[in-house]
């Protein structure tokens, strides 16, 4: 992965961007998870397999442990310290591909560590293992700039535009909001539901 100031994803950071003082917390991801997974039900999509890129402390995958046991959940993740401690496997999402396709993908706050030529390939390796849905969040240069709590979150990234981003996004997924993208030939969307291709 070609990270921004070659970022170290070691204890020092999840220590400085995780938990109680961190921008991602047990309780806001638990809240997060069950609106994913009930929107995936709203549409009459069961969540049965999810893939977890740049998992870290794992939050997503405990959720899913206890609250759907039953869906089978792959992590990964970049650090060898993250996989370490919380049992990723070890994976750089710009390089690899995964084989066959998950219900539902999670990339939450991970690509913008990404160089440009970097990012495009990792939205094509994650497009071709989305089958329904993908959960994506990506600061843009106007959320850094606007909204996001430098105190409390990391800075050492690449800040692009809503525009480049959709840009790359748009040949393979279609926007439903809420941080959420369905591949083009996935969840059929109400015209109003959806952003316009």
């Amino acid at each position: 992965m070609s990270a921004a100031k070659n970022r170290n994803f070691d204890d020092g950071y999840y220590r400085r961007f995780y938990g109680e003082d961190g921008v991602h917390d047990d309780d806001r991801i638990n809240h997060l998870a069950t609106a994913v997974h009930h929107f995936a039900a709203w549409w009459g999509t069961p969540i049965t397999s999810v893939l977890d890129v740049g998992a870290g402390m794992g939050m997503w995958r405990d959720w899913y442990v206890n609250h759907h046991p039953e869906v089978k959940v792959r992590s990964t993740d970049i650090s060898k310290y993250a996989c370490e401690t919380w049992g990723h496997e070890l994976r750089d999402i710009s390089t690899w591909k995964p084989r066959g396709q998950y219900d539902l993908v999670i990339s939450h706050s991970v690509l913008q560590y990404l160089d440009n030529a970097s990012f495009t390939q990792a939205i094509a390796n994650l497009a071709s293992a989305t089958r329904w849905l993908l959960y994506l969040e990506i600061p843009t240069k106007w959320d850094y700039e606007n909204i996001v709590d430098e105190s409390s979150t990391d800075m050492q990234v690449y800040q692009r535009s809503a525009g480049w981003y959709r840009k790359v996004l748009s040949p393979h997924f279609q926007q439903v909001g809420a941080g959420l993208w369905t591949p083009h030939n996935g969840i059929l969307m109400y015209e109003l539901e959806a952003a316009k291709p």
